[in-house]
């Protein structure tokens, strides 16, 4: 899944930064629909790699019952906080 892509999906734009609270709240809860209705892994972490960069994923433990998928999530974070760290 392209993160674009999801943007657009959940958000309907790739300008999330242009919402009104009301525009991301709705788009917060159709994500949060989606991630909970989601079976394959795959798409499930994609769903909470969004969810994570615009602050609202739930706990990875929580999220995930496979070890495997929590380690990658905790990857995920680790590279995107240090992302951001690098740009401050």
């Amino acid at each position: 899944m392209d993160f674009d892509q999801l943007l657009v999906r959940f958000f309907g734009t790739e300008e999330i930064a242009d919402l009104t609270p009301d525009q991301l709240s709705a788009g917060v809860d159709r994500l949060r629909v989606q991630f909970g209705l989601e079976r394959d892994s795959g798409r499930r972490f994609a769903l909470w790699c969004l969810a994570y960069m615009i602050g609202v994923a739930p706990d990875i433990e929580d999220a995930f019952e496979n070890e495997e998928d929590r380690e990658a999530a905790r990857d995920f974070m680790d590279s995107v906080d240090s992302e951001m760290d690098e740009e401050d």
